[in-house]
């Protein structure tokens, strides 16, 4: 009986909750919905109790995942589905809405109108009705004033999510799986924007490999430790790049009985201007450059501080919206941000910031990054945030407080040392600040350096130096150069950068070679050779950039999107013909020869796409050699050039795989292997025994001195583990400690060359230096 009026009890508060609930819902006459739960809750914080506010968390309907869904034959219309388990919200929003006034208050992008939409045809709610509100900023103020100023649905800008959403299933669709036939992998894919951004990082890394490197000499003066450089030769400027070992010669020759002094002190005040606020791809740039984030990373912070974060305050949001192109700001907010620097550093910091014309290829549609309230300082936000949240929020901040400070000042004084007859100039500047202005919040890459020279200074004869130098290749791409690279060439918008990246990642067209440079793999070449051949507008820079512009079009109204996709289906359609044509059987001649000798016989070894990826075979001897998804070769004219990278790390010769280890099953030798997986130890006399290991690190645990094993987790990164004591490492101990503190250094990459690494002094050691 207790436990029937327990249960009865139970049911009973049940009831009266659902009682409760309904009244609540019944005062409700609107009911928001937004794109996330924090921002929902977020946005409540504002509204009063006529207002609930509900997520659809994120898109609602899209293409099917497992058809095409697109009509090409019937002008190209999309067959929308809901999104797997996604059913259930749906179910949730259509019953808070029933008989309420429903506002669509999703992100004022593309894709957040194409939301809004999509939740209107499911609501049935009428297109023309003014129920879409926007903001860019979640605060009290921006929240009521959209609420009470609500605007219809933006169909151009609907209509250039959807085209460029069919423009994106058209090439991946279509093309996709001809890459799967021809590399029997489908770990692969073929996008719209990632391929263009995948040519780049290609086209950079040929430049690197074709590379020749030239000799020239550095000519300086070495005056009481001021280096000054050559710079004049009667007047015209001698870059060290044009100074050849006959040319250095001849200026010193021409020296040795020189006498040279300063003649010339020239002193001005310059002014350096602050930087404009952010925008994504600058901050993109600046917080992988400094935090050593990922891109992706930063915009998941960046959301997070859009939307809002759970403080002792409340649910508060501390930034402006993150996907913008625009360095414009709101006059309130310049009104703010002036008041802050008076009040707090005086007058002579307040600066003029004024908005720049905007790029063609700018939106425009909203405010460059911001805080949404620039008396939450870094010092007060720490009361409110921590970890990665309050870096990234400093570094708006500081940022946003520098675009709109004064410029600083410096004294610059350069001094010209000559020789007698004035046929050779060194040069010097010195500089010396006299106001730090923005700098305040935002240093500069080169700030002060000050000093003094007497004009009766002389300059002997022995102080004439100089070093030989080698010109280098271009840097390959980090993730911040080639956001700024994307965003130069109009490739993509602030909201697909990270994404960009991370497909190139995920599909291994692309590896970090380090935190943050990126490099393409062997099987990224392949990719890209196949769609030069065959689909070369899609890895087309300039073509891209204009399918961009097109998007921009529909948007404005100057445009439709079912006459872009009509145009461009008209050349893509050809392409594909072709291409299907020529792959014969599933299979695709593309004839690479590797400068990789077969061990047996000699022959050049050809490259091969089978079941797990890449790998050579030799047709005299039908040899094969797996290549890793991970490894580094270059095509240039059909002949793929791995061999350099085999050998440092397969160690393809048969001799060197053996460990040295004995099978502790058999008594058999120990080899290294490569499989599926990546490298592993297995005995030789496979199959008769099975045993096998993974592979120890060069170096023992830093922590207890035992083994540590090699392993790849789930995502395919690598990592190392101690077999004794548990601890894990992202990079490889060795067995050098470092000069300086004695720590053990890890292995890792710089500038594509392995180098050991201090990860309590952040130092780089070559390699050879420290084995000596």
């Amino acid at each position: 009986m207790a436990r029937k009026s327990n249960e009865e009890t139970k049911s009973n508060k049940k009831k009266s909750k659902n009682m409760k609930n309904d009244v609540k819902n019944e005062n409700i006459k609107y009911v928001v919905i937004v794109e996330s739960p924090s921002k929902a809750k977020t946005i409540e914080r504002y509204l009063g109790k006529d207002y609930k506010v509900i997520a659809s968390k994120g898109h609602i309907r899209d293409l099917p995942q497992k058809e095409f869904g697109v009509k090409i034959e019937n002008n190209f219309e999309p067959e929308f589905q809901i999104i797997p388990n996604k059913e259930k919200v749906i179910k949730e929003i259509q019953k808070e809405t029933k008989n309420k006034k429903v506002l669509l208050a999703s992100d004022m992008d593309r894709e957040g109108e194409a939301i809004a939409w999509h939740l209107s045809q499911l609501l049935d709610l009428d297109p023309q009705e003014k129920n879409r509100i926007i903001f860019s900023e979640i605060t009290k103020n921006a929240i009521l004033n959209s609420v009470n100023n609500p605007r219809s649905l933006d169909l151009n800008k609907v209509d250039a999510q959807i085209a460029r959403r069919i423009l994106d299933r058209i090439v991946g669709y279509k093309i996709s799986p001809l890459v799967w036939r021809v590399l029997k992998n489908y770990n692969t894919s073929a996008g719209r924007v990632q391929s263009a951004a995948l040519k780049l990082i290609i086209d950079r890394e040929r430049k690197i490999f074709t590379f020749k490197p030239k000799k020239y000499f550095k000519i300086f003066l070495d005056h009481n430790g001021l280096i000054i450089p050559l710079t004049k030769e009667n007047g015209k400027t001698l870059k060290p790049e044009t100074i050849n070992a006959k040319k250095k010669n001849e200026i010193f020759d021409y020296l040795k009985d020189k006498e040279m002094k300063v003649t010339s002190i020239e002193e001005k005040e310059t002014f350096k201007n602050p930087p404009s606020p952010f925008i994504t791809s600058t901050m993109q740039q600046s917080a992988v450059s400094i935090f050593n984030w990922s891109s992706s990373k930063v915009m998941k912070i960046a959301q997070d501080l859009y939307e809002g974060i759970e403080t002792p305050e409340g649910s508060t949001a501390f930034i402006t919206y993150m996907r913008t192109d625009s360095t414009r700001i709101s006059e309130e907010a310049k009104k703010a941000a002036l008041e802050y620097l008076e009040k707090n550093y005086g007058k002579q910091y307040v600066g003029n910031y004024i908005n720049k014309g905007k790029k063609s290829n700018v939106q425009d549609a909203h405010e460059a990054i911001r805080p949404t309230d620039v008396n939450i300082d870094p010092e007060k936000a720490k009361k409110l945030i921590s970890g990665d949240h309050l870096k990234l929020y400093t570094l708006i901040w500081n940022r946003f407080m520098a675009s709109q400070a004064a410029p600083a000042k410096y004294q610059e004084r350069k001094y010209i040392i000559e020789d007698e007859n004035l046929k050779y100039s060194f040069e010097i500047t010195s500089k010396k600040c006299l106001f730090e202005g923005f700098e305040k919040f935002w240093k500069s890459s080169n700030g002060e350096n000050y000093f003094e020279l007497d004009k009766n200074e002389k300059i002997t004869y022995e102080e004439l130096k100089f070093e030989e130098k080698e010109t280098n290749p271009p840097n390959r791409y980090t993730e911040a150069t080639l956001i700024k690279e994307l965003e130069a060439k109009e490739i993509g918008r602030p909201s697909t950068y990270a994404t960009i990246i991370l497909t190139l990642l995920e599909r291994k067209y692309v590896v970090k070679i380090d935190k943050s440079t990126l490099r393409p793999t062997t099987t990224g070449f392949v990719v890209n050779d196949f769609l030069e051949k065959f689909f070369p507008d899609i890895v087309d820079v300039k073509f891209t950039a204009r399918m961009e512009k097109d998007l921009d079009q529909i948007e404005e109204g100057k445009n439709k999107g079912k006459k872009v996709l009509e145009d461009f289906y008209v050349e893509f359609e050809k392409f594909l013909e072709r291409a299907s044509k020529e792959i014969k059987n599933g299979e695709l001649e593309l004839n690479y020869e590797s400068d990789v000798p077969c061990k047996k016989c000699g022959k050049m070894m050809v490259l091969n796409f089978g079941r797990y990826g890449l790998y050579l075979s030799c047709d005299e001897c039908k040899e094969t050699l797996k290549i890793p998804l991970e490894s580094f070769g270059v095509t240039i004219k059909n002949k793929l050039y791995i061999k350099d990278f085999l050998e440092t790390n397969l160690k393809i010769n048969e001799e060197n795989n053996k460990t040295g280890e004995k099978c502790p099953v058999c008594g058999g030798d120990l080899i290294l292997k490569i499989g599926k997986y990546g490298e592993f130890i297995a005995c030789s006399n496979y199959p008769k025994c099975t045993f096998t290991k993974n592979v120890n690190a060069r170096g023992s645990c830093p922590n207890c001195g035992g083994e540590v094993e090699k392993l790849r987790s789930k995502k395919g990164k690598i990592y190392y583990k101690c077999t004794s004591c548990g601890e894990m490492f992202w990079n490889e101990p060795s067995e050098y400690k470092c000069p300086s503190c004695g720590e053990t250094l890890f292995y890792r990459t710089s500038r594509g060359k392995e180098k050991l690494y201090c990860e309590k002094d952040k130092k780089y050691y070559e390699l050879e230096k420290i084995k000596k």
